[in-house]
């Protein structure tokens, strides 16, 4: 119950219907129809950042409902499909917003992080995953703060995950962030700072130590 009730404080954002039919989706995911519930999410998804950085809890929600009512996958099917196709389409989404485009990729590695299968994450999202992130790492992204930012939070969230799941991807993403962080003269000193802080937080086994948190944090709120 405890769940529940914080995955209905995280739909208050929709409107009435909506939210009628995710808490229905939640309970009893075989009385509604599952493509819509994915299409709902996704969409809300790409418009609410606060909310894409948490939408994989509710997708798993109603994944592990779905499996013990019915048996079924429809909901985690359609929400693949459409994932695919927001992220097929994603270079005309950044062009068109970087907020959505941010969005975006928090969604996807939310999701890539809250649906396991046999506690494993899905090995259909880790391609897809490493290429949002290596998009966030070329030159022109890291111009852009927001970007920057996108990319320390999911690295920080699922980089020591990701790193299992393909160690040699991984690898090329630092060596290219590494590049942009000693290279690339016209960083803000904001993208500067968070690129410093993954480039130690991954050298130090994806965690900091107590001064370099203590240093980065008092940096970043000041």
């Amino acid at each position: 119950m405890e769940n529940s009730s914080k995955e209905d404080y995280k739909i208050q954002s929709f409107d009435l219907e909506n939210q009628k039919l995710l808490k229905t989706a939640l309970k009893d995911p075989g009385s509604v129809d599952l493509e819509k519930v994915s299409s709902v999410i996704v969409d809300q998804s790409l418009k609410d950042q606060i909310f894409s950085r948490e939408a994989g809890r509710i997708c798993f929600t109603i994944v592990q409902a779905e499996a013990k009512q019915t048996n079924g996958s429809v909901f985690r099917r359609n929400l693949l499909n459409r994932l695919q196709l927001e992220f097929k389409a994603r270079e005309e989404t950044r062009t068109r917003s970087t907020q959505e485009w941010v969005c975006l990729v928090s969604f996807i590695c939310n999701v890539f992080d809250n649906l396991k299968v046999n506690n494993m994450p899905m090995m259909a999202l880790v391609h897809p995953v490493y290429d949002c992130l290596f998009r966030l790492a070329q030159s022109d992204a890291l111009m852009n703060e927001d970007e920057v930012d996108c990319l320390v939070l999911q690295l920080h969230r699922i980089g020591d995950q990701l790193e299992k799941m393909n160690m040699h991807l991984m690898d090329e993403l630092f060596n290219l962030l590494r590049d942009g962080f000693l290279l690339q003269e016209d960083l803000s000193s904001m993208g500067r700072l968070l690129l410093l802080e993954i480039l130690e937080f991954r050298a130090g086994g994806w965690t900091l130590s107590d001064t370099a948190q203590k240093y980065y944090y008092s940096e970043l709120t000041d």
